[in-house]
Parts: structure tokens; sequence; C-alpha cells
């Protein structure tokens, strides 16, 4: 068993890769719990901000993962998700909206350049990259390019799927709790669901578990990866934290909520909670969640080791 492999994981332990004094004891302590809780490999994932001090936390990442194996074997990429997102209201999410931009070349390459030839998936707003030109230019680089926090029309999503598009991040999230009950994002992607991986959240708040059923029933589970979209609190436990300016309410249930309990803030799910979920609330095989927690999630990246 080469242990779980997420996709998508903004911090861990107590520490967030969107940091700005990220340490080599930090990185010590995510390895630590990672390893714990049976992960085997993950993307460090970073979020829209300004893009020099998005480059600037890769960049110290990157030079501190360098500097021991063990970390070199964990992180074994960089998932960048943003700054190209949709900036309107429930489509940005939790990403600042002061910061989304269209996509232009010169900012990506600036961005993988700072993620050291380390970006894996970079996740973007297909509406938002004209000529779907940036998608293409990551297509010819082998770096997986998904639609995420957007809300682009059945011809713009074909489109960009014929750019290279390859994947769509966390279904039912990065989107307005009310949508037009038949033309939305979240069924113009089912529609197209041979032509793509989708991500989810198996966390039963951010899709409940009899949604995220009927999803699977329609998709399967050979392009389906399970992600746990963690953020710093992920692995703490139930209490009230503080992160980047946040007040962070984690309840019995493990779930991440302002204080007021109004809003999600971010994921805290584990693996292990992951791989509970999907056998006591979704009925998946033990061969099915391995295959979506672990072999897919490689398999979409190219990753075999």
């Amino acid at each position: 068993m080469m242990g779980a492999f997420d996709l998508q994981v903004n911090g861990y332990a107590g520490v967030d890769f969107n940091g700005d004094l990220i340490s080599g004891e930090d990185l010590r302590k995510v390895h630590e719990a990672l390893e714990k809780d049976g992960v085997g490999g993950i993307l460090a994932t970073f979020i829209t901000d300004d893009l020099e001090i998005m480059c600037s936390r890769m960049e110290r990442l990157v030079q501190l993962r360098d500097e021991n194996r063990d970390w070199c074997k964990l992180i074994r990429g960089i998932h960048i998700e943003g700054p190209f997102l949709n900036e309107t209201q429930g489509y940005i999410g939790a990403h600042p909206v002061e910061h989304a931009r269209r996509a232009n070349l010169g900012a990506m390459k600036r961005l993988l350049e700072a993620a050291g030839g380390l970006t894996r998936i970079v996740t973007l707003a297909p509406e938002r990259d004209e000529g779907f030109t940036v998608t293409r230019f990551l297509t010819e680089q082998a770096i997986c390019v998904a639609g995420g926090h957007c809300d682009p029309t059945i011809e713009q999503l074909k489109g960009a799927i014929e750019a290279g598009l390859k994947m769509f991040t966390h279904l039912g999230n990065g989107c307005p709790m009310e949508l037009n009950r038949h033309d939305n994002v979240i069924q113009r992607v089912l529609s197209l669901r041979d032509d793509l991986w989708i991500s989810f959240i198996p966390d039963g708040a951010h899709v409940p578990f009899a949604i995220l059923k009927n999803y699977l029933d329609l998709v399967g589970t050979d392009r389906v990866v399970m992600v746990t979209d963690a953020i710093a609190a992920a692995g703490m436990g139930v209490g009230d934290y503080h992160f980047l300016g946040r007040d962070v309410r984690i309840g019995d249930d493990l779930v991440a909520r302002s204080p007021d309990k109004s809003h999600l803030i971010g994921s805290t799910i584990t693996m292990p909670r992951v791989a509970e979920n999907l056998e006591k609330e979704l009925g998946l095989s033990e061969v099915e969640i391995r295959k979506v927690i672990e072999e897919n999630p490689r398999r979409l990246i190219g990753e075999t080791r």
C-alpha cells in the first residue's frame, strides 16, 4: 500500500502552506501528522492572493522541501488554485476577490517559475481564460488543468476541454448556494462527465452524503478523486482556533465553521475520516475506496512513485 494521495491540501496540523512564516519545523509537523493518518503523498495547495505573495510562499515551500528527503516524498507537487477565478460572489468562495484576475501567460509563467517545476494541477475559471490560451499552454507542459470557482457556459466548457481541460475541482462547491435549477455549472459538468475527472470533498458538509451518492451513481468511480481540501485546522480536533486572521470553530462533526456557524471555513476532514465516510455513508467497497483516494489521484497526475 502506497497510502492515500491527496491532491488538495492547503495546510494541516496547525500549519498553513499559505502562511508567510512557514518553517522546517512546520513541515516536520505536517509530515508526522500526515504519515500517522496514512497519507503517502499530497499536492501542497496555494490559493488566490497577490501574485508576488503567492510566488514567495511557493518559493519558500520549495526551498524547505528540498532540504529533507522525507518531505520530498510526501509533498509530491503543488496545486495552484487561483488567481484566475471567477470573481463573482458565490463562485469565488473563500478566495480574496480583490486578487482574482483574468488568466494571462505572463502571470502563469511567473507562478510556475516560483513553484520550481513542481506544479501538477492549476485550477482556473475557463471563462476567465480568453481563447483558452493558458489552458493550452499548461496542457503542453503536461500540467493538469482543472476548472473550479467558475461558471462557464456549456460552450465554454466544451471549448476548454478541447483545449486540454482535464479535471473539475470539488464539484458542488465554489458556486452559489442558489442556482438555476436546470442550467447551472454542476449540471453542465455532469453532462460532460465522460470527458472530465471530477474531485469531491466527502465530509457531508461541503456536499451532503445523499447528494454525493447521486453524483457517484451517475459518474461512477473510474474518473473520480476524493480530496480533503484541508486547511491548517485539519487534524486539530474540536475547538476554537485562529488562522490567518480568521476565527475558526470546529464542532463535534469535525467541520470548520465561523464562530456563529453561519458558513463553512475550509475543510478539516482527514483521509481516515474520508475512508470512513465513503464506507459507512456511501457504501463504497474497499477496492472502490482505494481507487478514489489512492490510485486515481496518482493516475490523474501521472504519479507512479
